[in-house]
């Protein structure tokens, strides 16, 4: 009977792999909560300190709950950053090339996977090439053809190269679609033209449909990695001299948020401390926060089956 209880409390706490049982549990839930704190701690100390006020912010007792909500952190945030007509602004130069990209590379990675294409393997050479290089390498020239284009301060500048396939990280998005396209059978392929498609049917009706994880990933990561870009856009972007309307995504208005602040009139305070530059960052982030929360099911899937981790 001792023996029997001795067995059966092993099962509890051990299981039949070690990891099942109440020890394995254990350590696999604290490891868990562990990782996501690290990954919570940034978003939590920033919308507690974005509520404090500057009585709170200079108090030495008030660390992580502020004794009141001050949401006039935020008011701050929103007339400074401009928020709806910039967020207008960032969604035109997010969500057009993102689409357009996912779009561009589909069409390119099933062409190199259907058809017989002379120097194929060229091809796949200079598409690595783009990625390997360094943006900064070519932004020259292609900052010098966009001014001679007259395409410069305007959302086209960001838009056409995503239509070319030329956009941020394209060549990653082709080779997913290729390994996508090329694993799908040809049998497929050939039934369709057997019922009269031709290659662009087949491509919308058999090849589109089994390769919607692959089109979700590389949308849903086009997307953050525009919203992200700093760097082509503040090259890229600005002031248009000839409608006079300037370009800014919030990422661009946060780097100037400092010096905005204190040109901005009818703010309770002359310059911008922490819980305000927090309240601007949650402001920027939320967008996109939102949009991961609503195609989290989806976004997690797609990239179980593509591979795609990020940057």
């Amino acid at each position: 009977m001792k023996s029997f209880n001795m067995l059966h409390l092993k099962k509890k706490l051990l299981g039949r792999t070690g990891l099942d049982g109440w020890l394995g549990k254990s350590f696999l839930y604290g490891l868990l909560i562990i990782i996501g704190f690290v990954y919570l701690f940034p978003l939590i100390k920033m919308f507690t300190y974005s509520m404090k006020d500057l009585e709170d912010l200079v108090s030495p007792n008030v660390e992580w709950i502020p004794t009141k909500l001050y949401f006039d952190n935020y008011r701050s945030s929103w007339i400074v950053l401009n928020y709806a007509k910039t967020l207008f602004f960032s969604l035109s130069v997010t969500l057009i090339p993102a689409l357009v990209q996912t779009i561009t590379t589909s069409i390119t990675g099933y062409a190199l996977a259907k058809f017989k294409i002379k120097f194929k393997f060229v091809v796949f050479g200079l598409i690595l090439i783009t990625y390997l290089l360094p943006q900064q390498v070519y932004l020259i020239p292609k900052f010098v053809l966009f001014s001679e284009m007259g395409l410069l301060q305007t959302i086209w500048a960001i838009i056409l190269p995503a239509s070319v396939g030329q956009g941020l990280s394209s060549s990653i998005f082709i080779l997913i679609f290729y390994q996508f396209f090329r694993m799908q059978p040809l049998q497929l392929d050939e039934a369709a033209e057997m019922d009269g498609a031709n290659p662009y049917q087949t491509f919308i009706l058999v090849g589109v449909p089994l390769a919607l994880p692959a089109y979700l990933s590389s949308f849903l990561f086009s997307f953050v990695w525009y919203w992200n870009e700093t760097y082509v856009s503040s090259l890229f972007l600005g002031e248009n001299p000839i409608t006079n309307v300037t370009i800014d995504t919030l990422q661009l208005k946060l780097l100037k948020f400092s010096t905005q602040f204190g040109q901005t009139p009818g703010l309770s305070q002359a310059m911008a401390n922490e819980a305000v530059r927090y309240s601007a960052t949650i402001l920027i982030i939320l967008p996109v926060l939102v949009t991961y929360l609503l195609l989290q099911k989806w976004f997690v899937e797609s990239i179980d089956k593509t591979g795609v981790t990020g940057e």
